[in-house]
């Protein structure tokens, strides 16, 4: 196979062989190695790359073989060159290895090979791209054809149908009440251009912030918040005022109690570690500016709360009422800062936390992300009901069955997204759409808008009006969720006890519902969809140059969340295609079952298209891209492959934190029923912990 594998990557990296009608890219004349300035170099490295991966029958094989090799002890470069040094050797034995296991794979990749040699490729490009995705990307077959689609969203709405057995005896009544909202606060440090001096922030934060900036990001958000943002392009202020105003609606009707208050619990996780030190100063001085916050009772937890709630709470409960010795897990579990993971299970478990021991009405939690908002007009007009009605329906805590005959319980909601600029052509028009544009060089390998668009389609889209799905006999349960629009009921959380782990970096809120995807064979727990709830997506409007920032880390994070999903699967107690066909097509398009190929590939061909752009911007995109990206793919293919167990271990390790957190949880609030006074006095303390969090906002 390596033979065939070799020709397939020479139809990508040389045109004069047919690919230059489909990928219009010419990785040949990227290869200039006279050309030795930074981003030529750069550009040399990936192109050598994609050469030296088409085998020794390429005419430039040995040149671009000498000069990854020539380059790999360079001060600068060796790093880079040692990447695609090893990608060269892990690919081909990734091939090698899946095509003897795999034999749709093998006979996938044989059917390329022989298309690509035949005489029609160049002149029949869609299908060019259907044998690629056949091999490379399955999830994406027969989606670029428009008239495959329409049965595809219906096929998998079909797959996703719930019978409803029992709808919620006991809905949630109250959402101010009742419903512990959450989100998450990022913050970076000030962009190289900015003067520091010059920020609007205190004289402390500034001499702070000269010597953080200095320090190596540690880890990589979307579009964190940096520090001395404008209030207008700050996205915890911009949040906070959108929840606000939605309670303000809702109290206006006569949906609320003039005097009801929303409580929203907010987790500040920082990208480099001298931030974490002053997060919680610089929040605090920002939200002590808002002046219109008047519904809202605000917590932010940074990484030394959670430390306060481990050492002074959780860890003497398991010493003196579970015997647990062994508790050093909570640490590495509990806590805001790191990966996306870390911090979207404690402001799911906060939840628990704060109905044991702060307010024991609460009974679910709905987490938002801070530049989305309840566009509460158009929620009345064209669903009949503003926001929080959409939280009190008994199909959330429903029991159902599956088209499998699988009993679940709908303990956890799911909700739906429209982008600021389409909500005046409906509430539901699709935040993400099938493309209509040719399609680019790494998408022959990997395209998941086709899937992603499909699951919008599929699921988020899905409305409770006909027979097919009324919302009351029939309804839908969601694979494809959001990282904001989505809760669970603090019952079915201490029950099933769902975790993402900490090792998730990115779509950590499609990793959550896979910790626990068949763990009980008499019921499962899963998503229900509400139709009509929705958000209005507004980050385009004020936080463009923070996404413009992150562009590179959030496309590494891409990449990465292809190894880490696809490693995670195989760490699951549970066979891989049970998996894959249970969280697919968008979720499962990111478990491949050729992790390193499809990711070294898809890097490449990435960078190839930046280079062969003519503008600077585009070229300086592919080096940024090039020079963060292989540092953070090499190190964790590095942890993968050296440690093939890795994930495995880890989330077994996270479970049994897991479990230990709501065992603690369960005996104190046994215990606080008894009135015992050890649990009194942890009581006592998880107030004033609380109290420590709480933002004091400066009213008129």
């Amino acid at each position: 196979m390596k033979q065939q594998f070799e020709r397939i990557i020479r139809y990508i990296a040389d045109p004069g062989k047919g690919a230059g009608s489909g990928l219009k890219i010419n990785i040949r004349e990227q290869f200039q190695p006279d050309e030795q300035d930074s981003h030529s170099v750069a550009r040399n490295l990936n192109a050598a790359f994609l050469i030296a991966l088409s085998g020794e029958s390429h005419y430039l094989y040995d040149k671009a073989l000498g000069y990854l090799n020539g380059h790999e002890g360079h001060t600068s470069w060796g790093r880079t060159a040692g990447f695609y040094k090893d990608g060269l050797r892990l690919v081909l034995s990734e091939i090698s290895g899946r095509c003897s296991a795999d034999e749709d794979l093998k006979k996938g990749l044989t059917d390329l090979y022989s298309w690509i040699r035949g005489q029609e490729a160049g002149h029949n490009p869609e299908k060019t791209v259907e044998m690629f995705h056949q091999v490379f990307f399955p999830e994406g077959v027969s989606l670029l054809d428009e008239q495959n689609r329409k049965e595809k969203i219906n096929s998998l709405r079909e797959q996703r149908k719930i019978r409803i057995s029992k709808l919620n005896p006991s809905p949630i009544n109250d959402p101010a009440k009742e419903v512990l909202f959450t989100s998450n606060i990022l913050v970076t440090v000030p962009p190289a251009s900015d003067d520091i001096q010059g920020l609007s922030v205190s004289g402390h934060l500034k001499q702070m912030l000269k010597d953080i900036s200095r320090e190596d990001q540690a880890f990589w958000y979307d579009h964190p918040i940096p520090i001395g943002v404008s209030p207008w392009h700050n996205e915890a202020l911009y949040g906070l005022e959108g929840l606000d105003e939605a309670v303000s609606f809702e109290k206006q009707r006569g949906t609320l109690d003039s005097d009801s208050r929303l409580t929203c619990v907010l987790s500040a996780s920082a990208t480099h570690k001298g931030l974490q030190g002053i997060v919680k100063e610089y929040l605090e001085d920002e939200f002590k500016k808002e002046k219109n916050i008047r519904h809202l009772d605000v917590y932010v937890f940074t990484e030394a709360d959670t430390l306060e709630l481990v050492n002074e709470i959780l860890i003497p409960a398991a010493e003196t009422y579970l015997g647990a010795g062994e508790h050093g897990i909570l640490y590495e579990i509990v806590g805001v800062d790191g990966e996306y993971g870390r911090h979207y299970s404690f402001l799911r478990a906060v939840s628990a936390f704060w109905q044991v021991l702060i307010a024991p009405e609460i009974k679910g939690t709905f987490k938002i992300d801070l530049d989305q908002v309840f566009p509460q007009k158009e929620l009345r007009e064209q669903t009949g009901m503003s926001a929080f009605g959409h939280f009190k329906t008994p199909l959330w805590g429903a029991e159902g069955i599956d088209i499998r005959d699988n009993k679940v319980e709908l303990g956890m909601i799911a909700g739906a997204l429209v982008n600021q600029e389409d909500i005046d052509k409906s509430l539901f028009y699709p935040d993400v759409r099938f493309p209509d544009r040719g399609i680019n060089a790494d998408e022959f390998v990997f395209f998941s808008t086709l899937p992603q668009a499909l699951s919008t389609e599929a699921e988020m889209m899905t409305r409770y009006t006909d027979n097919m799905f009324d919302g009351k006999k029939q309804c839908i349960q969601r694979m494809h969720v959001t990282g904001g629009t989505s809760g669970i009921l603090v019952d079915s959380l201490r029950k099933y006890h769902p975790f993402t782990p900490t090792f998730i970096g990115r779509a950590e809120d499609q990793a959550y519902i896979m910790s626990v995807l068949f763990t009980d064979p008499q019921k499962n727990l899963r998503y229900v969809h509400k139709d009509g709830l929705i958000m209005r997506h507004d980050k385009e409007a004020f936080a463009k140059e923070a996404i413009k920032m992150a562009a590179a880390g959030k496309l590494t994070g891409d990449y990465i969340r292809i190894l880490i999903f696809s490693y995670y699967v195989n760490a699951l107690p549970w066979p891989f295609e049970d998996i894959k066909k249970t969280i697919g097509p968008f979720t499962g398009c990111f478990v491949s079952k050729i992790p390193l190929t499809v990711v070294y590939l898809r890097f490449a061909l990435k960078i190839a298209s930046f280079f062969d752009n003519e503008t600077q911007e585009h070229r300086s995109q592919g080096f940024e891209l090039l020079k963060t990206g292989s540092k953070r793919l090499h190190e964790t293919i590095k942890k993968l492959v050296e440690a093939p167990d890795l994930l495995n271990e880890q989330f077994h390790k996270e479970k049994k934190g897991w479990k230990l957190f709501y065992d603690i949880l369960d005996t104190v609030e046994k215990k606080l029923g008894q009135n015992d006074k050890f649990a009194l006095d942890l009581k006592k303390k998880a107030e004033a912990l609380v109290r420590g969090c709480r933002i004091n906002f400066e009213v008129k």
